[in-house]
């Protein structure tokens, strides 16, 4: 902990894996492109699930399970996924010291396992709506990879659902769209644009991808959860059929969404600073940590039993860890604590003892900026309300680096400059050849097409013919 991160500024992606290490959330595998995931940033994405899945219930949906392998002919019986996904492949021939019969797919994502399934538990309309969420493990075998944000193997959800209507499954896409934003925007502390993905970047088998698109600390965008209207595309590759009301045979219509440990390299990406993480109060799993200082055993014999009444009156109101371990100094325990994105210090020393105070420290603010006293009397309270203080804080902070870093070029020459460190907000044609050129050009992409659009017209930023929508351009992870 004793040597300083690599700056951002000087070098981000170092910085961003200097951080992951340290920071001990995940660590590197003797398997080339995966990663372990270390307690602690196993810790974080143990409460992005709970916040996702309490979400994922209140809105009717409930969880399975559906296998790891999947036979070769269900990927390949939708041609725009079997095309799509055929480079991320890893397959499995042989099985028990045998060549298999058919070769199995190891999961790179589960429509087509869950269509199959689907095809024999839906027969009528009173079947509908389906709606199930899996927790799982996908693999998708990446060429360049970077912990947490592009990985072989991944950690996620994923939800499918079955309905009679277009309509129908067109409200579940947006609704759960609206989910992932309000997880991103009050839990995470990220302000994310919703939007729809252009044809040549949406998911490989949907009739419309929606995607939530976050800024992250270098200007570059992240994809950080997606949902799909599938259309009926994997309903008539797996007949997946219903009875209607009028004793007539339909096909359903599906849908899909996810969001992944992806959204930890999110969370780091926007919020870390030159200390290390700084994580939000309502996903951290540390949220306060408390810690004594005394330079006798005096001194001592005063501050631990404080630091006990401390620890007593907080425990049940906040997730708490007492560093009381003598092997290390204050200071050093200060570093580490910061490094770890822990919101919220309290020192306890003498002089706080002989005032029934404590100090607290902020981890977003760092240095005297982020230092009060409180008494020991309503701490439970002050703290609460200091952790929801910063929890606000970060959120103004981030969004208000976006709307720094976005611009809405007058031409062509503003837009290079935008998309060289932030996000261009443009008129697009919606001609597949105009964002070809640009991405050919710049190495910029169309993150989005954002739901909210300003009423009227302007002309294309790069052909200057009549464009109706605005999107959101950026280079991306």
């Amino acid at each position: 902990m004793s040597t300083k991160l690599t700056p951002r500024s000087q070098d981000f992606s170092r910085w961003y894996t200097e951080i992951v290490q340290r920071a001990e959330l995940a660590d590197y595998s003797p398997v080339k492109g995966c990663m372990v995931i270390r307690p602690y940033g196993y810790a974080l994405w143990e409460n992005i699930r709970e916040a996702l899945d309490r979400r994922f219930k209140a809105t009717g949906h409930v969880n399975a399970y559906f296998p790891l392998f999947i036979p070769m002919s269900f990927i390949q019986k939708e041609a725009e996924h079997v095309e799509g996904f055929a480079p991320e492949l890893a397959i499995v021939t042989i099985g028990g010291g045998k060549k298999l019969e058919e070769p199995l797919v190891v999961r790179p994502t589960s429509e087509t396992i869950i269509g199959h399934m689907y095809a024999r538990w839906i027969q009528s309309y009173r079947d509908l709506p389906l709606l199930i969420n899996q927790w799982a493990n996908v693999v998708r075998w990446e060429m360049r990879t970077r912990l947490f944000l592009r990985t072989t193997e991944f950690l996620w959800q994923e939800g499918h659902t079955a309905h009679a209507t277009y309509e129908e499954a067109q409200e579940e896409t947006l609704r759960m769209l609206d989910v992932y934003t309000d997880f991103a925007v009050n839990d995470a502390a990220i302000p994310v644009i919703p939007g729809r993905k252009s044809e040549s970047e949406k998911f490989a088998g949907a009739m419309t991808s929606y995607t939530i698109e976050a800024m992250m600390g270098d200007g570059r965008a992240l994809q950080s959860a997606t949902s799909h209207n599938l259309g009926q595309n994997f309903a008539k590759a797996f007949d997946i059929k219903f009875l209607d009301q009028n004793n007539e045979l339909q096909y359903c219509w599906t849908t899909s969404w996810g969001l992944s440990t992806r959204m930890i390299g999110a969370i780091i990406m926007v919020h870390g600073d030159d200390q290390g993480l700084v994580l939000p109060p309502r996903l951290a799993p540390i949220q306060v940590v408390l810690i004594p200082i005394y330079r006798n055993e005096e001194e001592k014999g005063r501050v631990i039993p404080f630091l006990r009444q401390v620890e007593a009156a907080l425990k049940d109101d906040v997730r708490l860890k007492v560093d009381d371990r003598e092997e290390y100094t204050p200071g050093w325990k200060f570093n580490e604590w910061e490094m770890r994105g822990v919101p919220l210090r309290i020192e306890i020393g003498p002089r706080d003892v002989a005032q029934e105070q404590v100090t607290l420290a902020r981890r977003d603010r760092p240095g005297r900026a982020g230092k009060r006293s409180a008494p020991l009397a309503g701490l439970t309270e002050t703290v609460q309300e200091l952790l929801a203080e910063i929890q606000a804080d970060m959120y103004r902070k981030a969004l208000a680096f976006r709307e720094e870093n976005t611009v809405e070029p007058a031409d062509y020459g503003e837009f290079k400059e935008a998309v060289a460190r932030g996000f261009a907000l443009a008129w697009w044609c919606s001609d597949g050849a105009c964002e070809t050129a640009i991405k050919e050009e710049t190495t910029a992409t169309i993150r989005c097409i954002p739901l909210h659009q300003e009423p009227g017209e302007g002309a294309c930023i790069y052909c200057g013919r009549p464009a109706r929508e605005r999107a959101v351009f950026a280079r991306a992870y």
